[in-house]
């Protein structure tokens, strides 16, 4: 699948979960390419008078719902009924996420949401999660959590920015340790072992997350509830 075809199948998927949300619905606004073309959809889908709000995972989510004119609230304010997020690989209800670094605040708003609907194009599927796992870290704790996660198995790399010297900081003003664990049977173990952790603020272990995963290619989209 060459790029012009992924993009396509993204937006398919990303369509696809769109056309799900009804009028009256607050919606959980996931980050990510295949993400933002669910929440282009369902801008066009307010223009035309649908009423819904937003809630949203990252400061990418909160700018594309803006643009396209999406009402926002918070989780203070709302309870989400649905929330639609992208994964970086996904095997049954089990996902990696995080490649954004936005992974704390999709967790929070995902885990809040009556229903997941993750949307993804065929690359993303793994029969066994080995995707490598980042893990939002407090800047003090880069050493000491990098430490734990060889410990664990795990080779860490800090990640770095591009066209900025120095590491990549998260919306909340963290570093990420891109975890490279292999092939992950067991990942409900390994999610445990990473949250107990001192210094992790949370990891891209979404595990038992999907309600309903939304599969596009370039030409159809593959919907199914794991």
């Amino acid at each position: 699948m060459n790029q012009s075809e992924r993009e396509e199948a993204k937006r398919r998927a990303g369509e696809s979960a769109a056309a799900e949300v009804g009028d009256g619905t607050v919606v959980g606004l996931g980050s990510g390419s295949t993400a933002a073309h669910a929440i282009r959809a369902l801008g066009r889908e307010v223009d035309a008078g649908l009423d819904i709000e937003g809630v949203p995972t990252s400061f990418q989510a909160r700018e594309i719902a803006i643009d396209v004119g999406i009402e926002l609230t918070t989780l203070d304010e709302a309870d989400v009924d649905v929330a639609i997020d992208g994964a970086d690989q996904f095997a049954g209800a089990d996902l990696v996420k995080g490649g954004g670094g936005a992974h704390a605040r999709e967790k929070i708003v995902d885990a809040a949401a009556d229903r997941l609907l993750v949307v993804a194009d065929p690359t993303k599927e793994a029969d066994v999660l080995d995707y490598p796992v980042p893990v939002e870290v407090l800047p003090d704790a880069r050493t000491t959590a990098a430490d734990a996660v060889r410990r664990l198995g795990g080779q860490p790399e800090l990640r770095r920015a591009d066209r900025k010297s120095g590491p990549v900081v998260s919306d909340n003003g963290n570093l990420i340790l891109d975890c490279d664990f292999g092939a992950m049977p067991d990942p409900a173990g390994l999610a445990t072992d990473l949250s107990a952790l001192p210094g992790v603020v949370e990891h891209g272990l979404f595990v038992d997350f999907a309600d309903e995963v939304h599969v596009g290619t370039e030409t159809d989209v593959t919907v199914f509830e794991p």
